[in-house]
């Protein structure tokens, strides 16, 4: 799960829908999200691991479809 992911990092991560932005480390969050496969959304973080988090989130998703 992306929730899971997203907390093994210090930094403060983001995922953007269309018009919301949530914390990728609440699952509460990323259920309101909505998103659908396929979907566009921009992954930001903010923090010391910041660029490893990115990644990561970066090949889960790539790897989830």
């Amino acid at each position: 799960m992306l929730v899971q992911v997203a907390s093994q990092y210090e930094s403060s991560i983001y995922i953007e829908g269309d018009s919301k932005k949530v914390n990728a480390k609440s699952i509460m969050g990323m259920m309101t999200l909505g998103l659908n496969e396929g979907e566009a959304v921009l992954v930001t973080a903010n923090g010391q691991d910041e660029e490893r988090a990115v990644a990561a989130i970066e090949q889960y998703l790539s790897n989830a479809s």
